[in-house]
């Protein structure tokens, strides 16, 4: 025992070391092949317990496996499909929604600055929704997997492919040139550069070098002398990819407590050759694979997704191998801090190893659940509470076809004694007859019908359907076995209640459906800020081109869904409509315009409403004018009016001014009766003239000393004047 031990050991350290030197990495922890295929067997547990349920729920889904009934020679093996009858209710009510509208995603920002990304983020989004991922089918393959096995599991990735080849570039030499029309080209491009320099990087490299002699006063123009052959890379594809996972080919950390996000690690097998790999670019060790060994016939816990598992191509290059693909967290340093990887191998050969390429540095696994079941990632389909139910249905409508088919339906018996050879004969051949007279005929004949179906079994089918359509929310299509408010009362109160109840169940159903298609969104939004190319132009409309650009892809946005269900969107549309009705005349054109425009985009006529949305009444000439005619003839009663206006305010201040006047004179005269009765007027009158005669006196005095200085002035002149002599 213990030299098998130090034998064991040995081998242990030798297998250690042969993956030292095949490490594909520089890391001094790297895992080994055996570390990833314990993680791999260490789920395998629940894997298997998940694998039998959902291969139970497909089997009665189908009517296949233990689900299908034998009972032998002359008994009905019938199982009626209840189960598939409800998933086909639930399959285009759950597509619809996301399959309805052009534009899936609405990207809000979280912040100001990231407003110009969002609207960028939300028209890449979109277009590659619709033109480069098959929506229609990923949208179906996602619904059905999730309806069918309770769970669907949606691997995100990124697909590249490019080409090089040879190309003629012209070649230029830039020479000056004083043409006008050339300078003015020249200006023009220097203001969009100035205004926008990011969009120098799109223009050819001998328009980069005139602009920027330009900048320094040179104009130039661009000759071709001659060509020569260049190495361009075309990129092919560069876009995201979504696959919906088989479920027996996906291992999930079993302690992740039912959140995805959380598990240590998940292994997904897919198959693949030596040519994809190679074609691939991210592979290594390609040449020590071995092609039979590690076919898909090999591998026993692989399920193959074809149908016909037995071919198997003759040629190494395209013989399908199957490769497991290990995403999750490792010490890679050994410093005890795990850090985000991914690692492939075929067999016992490693062929990847690196750190998880993704921006977001998650796994790339995202899963939705049609009914959730508490701290599991899986789910459960509707087959689950509907198995008992379509076994009774089952037993049951067996029990009436045997009923029925066991029957002698159609034939007919004849009393041994009414009819002898002759009238036998007769009888047979469709003929008149005679029969016995001691046998009366209608104890001699007997014709056999199918039995009456008894009401026990119509009554327990009844039972049967409408529980199965209180377990799921599924009404029926026709018949009384729908569901209806009977249970709750036969009034419009019940009915409405049990189409809430009914909806609501669908709608939270949906929700957890969209709540996973925009983890893929945000998944995508991640990856187009590093993975695209430096500039994708994108269509908005048949004339409307915008070119988006990698480095503006970045930010934090807020995802939201442009999905509801066509009952919800039918009630909105109704609703406005009663609004439109009642409220269009008097809030104007323009309200009416808005209302029009959400009707058409709840009835799933995108092209309508934007055209409701855009539209401008043409003017019409005639109008025009009237409305200036008029405007002109209110404007010349309003001149009126004001002139009439103007003329009232002056006759009222003229008779204002009259008024004062005619008060002022009656004052005067007031004063004037007073002044008089007490004499003041008598004693003001003297006052007066004594002040006359004062002034009078003082101006004679003033006259008398003038005429004194004028005859002293004259004398002096005069005696100046014959001293001169």
């Amino acid at each position: 025992m213990a030299q098998d031990k130090e034998t064991d050991e040995i081998q242990s350290k030798n297998d250690t070391s042969v993956e030292k030197e095949n490490a594909l990495t520089d890391w001094d922890n790297e895992p080994t092949v055996a570390d990833l295929k314990l993680d791999l067997s260490d789920a395998k547990h629940e894997v298997d317990n998940h694998i039998l349920k959902v291969d139970r729920w497909l089997e009665n889904l189908n009517i296949t496996g233990s689900a299908k009934i034998n009972n032998g020679k002359n008994r009905s093996s019938i199982v009626p499909q209840l189960i598939r009858k409800q998933a086909e209710w639930r399959y285009a009510s759950l597509s619809e929604p996301f399959l309805s509208t052009s534009d899936l995603f609405d990207v809000d920002p979280i912040t100001h600055e990231d407003k110009p990304g969002a609207y960028q983020n939300s028209l890449m989004l979109n277009n590659q929704f619709n033109t480069k991922i098959d929506k229609v089918r990923f949208i179906d393959d996602f619904v059905r997997t999730a309806v069918d096995e309770g769970t669907a599991i949606v691997r995100v990735g990124w697909d590249f492919e490019d080409e090089i080849v040879e190309v003629e570039v012209p070649d230029f030499e830039l020479q000056p040139t004083q043409d006008p029309q050339i300078v003015q080209v020249l200006q023009q491009l220097l203001a969009q550069v100035e205004a926008d320099p990011e969009s120098m990087k799109g223009l050819p490299p001998e328009q980069q070098q005139r602009i920027q002699l330009a900048q320094q006063g040179q104009a130039t123009v661009a000759v071709e002398i001659g060509s020569h052959i260049e190495e361009q890379t075309n990129i092919i594809r560069n876009c995201p990819t979504l696959e919906v996972c088989n479920y027996k080919n996906l291992s999930i950390d079993p302690t992740c407590q039912g959140d995805l996000s959380k598990a240590s690690f998940v292994i997904y097998s897919f198959e693949s050759s030596l040519s994809q790999l190679k074609k691939d670019g991210k592979y290594e060790n390609l040449d020590d694979i071995l092609v039979e060994t590690n076919s898909v016939l090999n591998e026993p816990d692989h399920h193959s997704n074809t149908t016909d598992s037995s071919f198997s191509f003759s040629d190494e290059p395209r013989k399908k191998i199957v490769v497991q693909e290990y995403w999750g967290h490792w010490d890679i340093d050994g410093d005890g801090v795990t850090t985000p990887i991914v690692a492939a191998w075929v067999g016992d050969t490693k062929i990847r190893m690196e750190v998880n390429p993704f921006p977001d540095q998650q796994h790339p696994f995202v899963a939705a659940q049609y009914l959730p079941v508490r701290r599991s990632v899986y789910g459960e389909p509707d087959g689950q509470l509907l198995e008992d139910n379509q076994k009774i249905v089952g037993a049951v409508t067996r029990g009436m076809i045997d009923i029925m088919g066991r029957s002698a339906n159609g034939q007919q018996g004849v009393r041994k004694d009414a009819l002898d050879i002759t009238n036998k004969r007769k009888f047979d051949k469709g003929v008149d007859y005679e029969y016995n007279g001691q046998v009366d005929p209608r104890l001699a004949f007997h014709m056999h019908t199918y039995p009456e179906i008894p009401q026990s079994a119509q009554f327990m089918l009844a039972m049967q359907n409408n529980e199965a359509e209180s377990l799921t929310g599924v009404k029926a299509f026709s018949g009384p076995g729908g569901i209806t408010g009977a249970a709750l009362g036969e009034n419009v109160g019940g009915i409405k209640s049990a189409m809430d109840a009914a909806s609501k169940r669908e709608l939270g159903i949906l929700r957890r459906l969209a709540s996973t298609v925009k983890t893929i969104g945000h998944k995508i939004i991640s990856m187009n800020a590093e993975f695209l190319s430096e500039e994708e132009v994108v269509r908005v409309t048949n004339e409307e081109f915008v070119t988006i650009r990698r480095d503006d892809l970045g930010g934090k946005f807020d995802l939201k869904l442009s999905i509801s269900t066509p009952e919800a969107d039918e009630a909105k549309a109704k609703e406005l409509a009663f609004m439109l009705q009642t409220t269009g005349q008097t809030m104007g054109p323009a309200f009416s315009q808005i209302i029009l425009s959400d009707i058409a985009k709840l009835r799933k006529m995108p092209d309508l409403a934007k055209r409701i949305q855009e539209y401008q009444p043409q003017p019409n000439p005639q109008q025009e004018e009237m409305a200036v005619l008029e405007m002109e003839l209110l404007k010349a009663k309003i001149a009126v009016e004001m002139s009439k206006a103007n003329e009232n305010n002056a006759e009222a201040e003229l008779d204002r001014a009259k008024m004062g006047n005619i008060n002022s004179d009656t004052d005067q005269k007031d004063l004037d009766f007073l002044e008089q009765e007490s004499g003041a007027s008598h004693a003001k009158s003297r006052e007066l003239g004594r002040e006359k005669a004062t002034m009078d006196l003082e101006g004679k005095l003033i006259q008398a000393d003038q005429k004194k200085e004028i005859d002293l002035e004259n004398a002096f002149a005069a005696n100046t004047n014959a001293n001169s002599q």
